[in-house]
């Protein structure tokens, strides 16, 4: 059996039985399917971050549980088809000794003082270009600008 959290948001206009009665209903589609619940926790009432169908409160239920692992869809199942419900999630937990391995992390790689002159020497020639193109990105005096301005115009 595999473990799960639930996390799901019923409208806060509902009435104390009814809701009640919606959380009853989820932990049975839980027993019915084979899980077994582990703990009910209710938050209450909370402001959403973002109103959802023009609501800006709900009421915030925290189920886990265990369960084969066909029970999330047909649990995801009923929790859509209920109007009340406004969000849910499920999360499967992972077991200490499960086969999913983190990955290394990358050492960044060392900077050198090659590094720099290589960048540099790829630069002096687009410098070169550069005044034909934006007179105004280069280091060069106003004297050589002109001609260079020139150029394209008289080739036309």
């Amino acid at each position: 059996m595999n473990k799960y959290e639930l996390i799901y948001i019923l409208d806060a206009a509902l009435e104390e039985a009814a809701r009640k009665e919606l959380i009853e209903k989820f932990n049975g589609v839980i027993a019915a399917n084979g899980g077994e619940v582990v703990k009910v926790d209710e938050w209450g009432k909370r402001r959403l971050a973002y109103t959802i169908d023009y609501k800006t409160e709900g009421y915030y239920v925290y189920v886990a549980f265990n369960g084969a692992p066909e029970l999330p869809r047909e649990l995801s199942r009923n929790l859509g088809i209920n109007e009340s419900v406004i969000r849910s999630q499920i999360v499967k937990l992972l077991d200490k000794k499960s086969s999913v391995k983190p990955r290394p992390v990358r050492a960044a790689a060392p900077v050198t003082e090659e590094a720099p002159a290589a960048v540099e020497a790829p630069v002096a020639p687009a410098a070169e270009e550069a005044p034909a193109a934006a007179p105004e990105a280069t280091d060069a005096p106003a004297t050589e600008e002109a001609p260079a301005t020139e150029t394209p115009a008289s080739e036309e």
